[in-house]
């Protein structure tokens, strides 16, 4: 008997998965949602690298593939086990650039079916997107302390994203998805470990351009709260607090000024991987592309201190994959 016919809701409850698969990553959240509220049952995330490779070869590498779909396949046996009603699957920037998209999107119907007969990753626009990270983003923080500008930094893209409370989509007042992210940015311009200097400049140069299309978009002006989402900002937030080990609870929501911000970014940048490796907070499959990562977020805290004046950075570890859940 398939999921949609055993929907149960006690009480009003309703438990529901969801999927992000990213350029680098891809993450489970299994949820009780109760009156547009969610209670956490599972959370889990995996560096499967998607995208690796895609920029130059405009194709998903059949290793990746494979994967992802290790990851996924272990995800479906837990949404059973936790008996998960409704599942959605939203994949970002790599499903939007392979060639063989195809063979990817088969292999998520071939899963996800397991759960809810008809389910299939879906790739939405970047406005639904925008707004769906936004929601999870914000949702516990006052609005009073808004406008917030929300970035949501992956693999192969960054999302930059301006509004008000997040209650609802319309609070989204503007929006844009520039073409740089940590593996993309990497694979592009920081070939050397450490990267040299060259590299760095290289770098900084198409953050700076992708960014600048971003900034035309979306009017950071206004912006009181800058909100970060995604592995790169919890790294360096962890790092900065000095944690000994990655701990969600203390990263979520901490507020880091941005001197230390940039220092972390800084200090991760000229890093050797073999140095990066041995960093208590530091996931094993961020090592090789954090750098990339971090010379997006010191460009971001540059310009939103000039335009905006903001001097610290919100850690959020509620993100798309929190509105997704909500979506459901």
């Amino acid at each position: 008997m398939g999921v949609s016919s055993r929907v149960a809701a006690v009480d009003g409850v309703r438990r529901v998965a969801a999927v992000d698969c990213g350029t680098n990553s891809i993450r489970l959240l299994i949820a009780d949602v109760t009156d547009g509220r969610l209670v956490d049952v599972h959370r889990e995330m995996r560096i499967v690298t998607l995208g690796e490779g895609v920029d130059a070869t405009g194709q998903f590498a059949p290793a990746a593939i494979a994967r992802t779909e290790a990851a996924l396949t272990d995800y479906v046996d837990t949404m059973l086990a936790h008996d998960v009603t409704k599942v959605r699957m939203v994949a970002t920037s790599a499903a939007h650039d392979a060639g063989n998209r195809d063979e990817f999107f088969a292999m998520t119907a071939r899963q996800l079916g397991r759960v809810m007969p008809g389910a299939v990753a879906e790739v939405i626009t970047g406005t639904e997107e925008a707004a769906l990270s936004f929601r999870g983003a914000v949702g516990e923080l006052d609005p009073a302390t808004g406008p917030f500008v929300v970035v949501d930094l992956g693999g192969g893209s960054t999302e930059v994203v301006l509004g008000g409370s997040g209650a609802e989509v319309a609070d989204v007042v503007a929006s844009f998805s520039a073409n740089i992210g940590c593996v993309r940015l990497t694979e592009r311009c920081l070939q050397s470990d450490p990267p040299t200097l060259d590299e760095v400049a290289a770098a900084r140069a198409v953050a700076r351009a992708g960014l600048a299309e971003a900034l035309a978009a979306v009017p950071v002006e206004g912006a009181r709260t800058w909100v970060g989402v995604a592995g790169t900002f919890t790294t360096v937030a962890a790092l900065a607090l000095g944690l000994p080990e990655y701990d969600s609870e203390v990263i979520h929501l901490s507020r880091i000024g941005i001197p230390d911000v940039v220092k972390v970014c800084d200090e991760l940048i000229a890093m050797p991987r073999a140095q990066r490796a041995e960093l208590g907070p530091m996931h094993p499959g961020r090592v090789p592309v954090i750098g990339g990562g971090a010379i997006v977020v010191e460009e971001l805290a540059r310009e939103f201190g000039q335009r905006a004046g903001i001097t610290e950075l919100v850690v959020s570890e509620h993100d798309i994959l929190d509105g997704i859940a909500l979506s459901v």
